[in-house]
């Protein structure tokens, strides 16, 4: 387990290694006929996190409200769609919780991982705890980092600090809210893991229902088929920095934490290539780690995790949130 004072110095030569390089990466990845956005977008917004030490990691978005959780304490903030502000939902240390990378609305259920502890939390929609769970005891460095939903129902969970994928079963998410602990399950061995470094991240499902992994250092993205347990790298250009992903029908947004842009992936019709369609960034971009859809708005946070990493000086008093238009 790792603790917030602890947190900076084991990271710096994992987490942000590539500071100085990745742009440099990200410019010889991009294909000629790309389109690169620099200037904000007309209607785009900021919304605020209402604290003073929120480093937002990742957000999630339903048809009511847009959730994002704190790495420094563990603290939940909420808001209504639409709004212009996000509040405390589930207060810091809240049942052990006081870390919080990856974020999931699925159906009544509130999906939180929990970076460098090592726990994954259930919630209900109306903040009960369903279960709460820990990584198997192997004495080797974790970071709970993201999770996906399966079409059954399933998670998947990455820990970027270890080559496996967790799953959490469709019935354990949907029981009775009794507060329950339980060990993190590992379904699957994933490749190409380099150690000491940020290796699988952000995830998302696929079209055909499997699974696309992001690889933070590398920046390689793989296709994992349920069925078969078959891992496959895909043809696509490496993506450094890869943070998180979602996916809208054959689209993915990848936040790229380092770079301080989102990039738009086409996928072929079997999930095996990828293809970048654009770059973009904003005014205010800073350290952005997590992405969401909501409606047609693409929503983007402005995690700081930089300055929460190496113990520097806030670039900004306040946490945001950037609302911009999906294309």
């Amino acid at each position: 387990m790792f603790t917030r004072t602890t947190a900076p110095a084991t990271l710096r030569g994992t987490i942000f290694t590539l500071t100085a390089t990745s742009a440099a990466l990200a410019a010889l990845a991009l294909p000629a006929n790309a389109t690169t956005i620099h200037d904000r977008e007309e209607g785009a917004y900021t919304i605020t996190i209402d604290s003073s030490n929120a480093y937002p990691e990742s957000i999630a978005a339903d048809s009511n409200y847009i959730y994002t959780g704190s790495i420094d304490d563990g603290t939940v903030y909420r808001g209504r769609v639409g709004s212009k502000t996000l509040e405390s939902f589930l207060p810091a240390g809240q049942n052990g919780r006081t870390e919080v990378t990856g974020v999931k609305i699925d159906g009544n259920r509130l999906l939180l991982a929990g970076a460098f502890t090592g726990q994954f939390f259930i919630y209900t929609d109306t903040g009960k705890l369903v279960a709460s769970y820990t990584v198997p005891d192997t004495g080797a460095p974790t970071l709970v980092n993201d999770e996906a939903v399966a079409p059954n129902g399933d998670i998947y969970i990455t820990d970027s600090f270890r080559s496996v994928l967790y799953r959490i079963p469709a019935a354990e998410v949907n029981a009775p809210a009794t507060g329950a602990h339980r060990t993190l399950q590992v379904a699957y061995q994933l490749p190409d893991y380099v150690a000491g470094q940020s290796n699988g991240n952000g995830i998302a499902t696929t079209p055909d229902g499997n699974l696309i992994i992001g690889y933070w250092y590398s920046g390689a993205l793989y296709k994992l088929t349920l069925a078969t347990g078959e891992v496959r790298k895909l043809d696509a250009p490496a993506l450094t920095s890869a943070d998180g992903i979602t996916r809208l029908g054959n689209t993915l947004y990848i936040d790229r934490s380092v770079n301080n842009e989102v990039t738009s992936v086409r996928l072929s019709d079997d999930d095996t290539r990828g293809t970048v369609v654009s770059e973009r960034t904003y005014p205010g971009a800073d350290t952005t780690t997590g992405v969401a859809i909501s409606g047609n708005r693409l929503l983007v946070t402005n995690s700081q995790m930089n300055n929460y990493l190496y113990g520097d000086p806030l670039e900004s008093p306040v946490f945001t949130v950037e609302d911009l238009p999906l294309h």
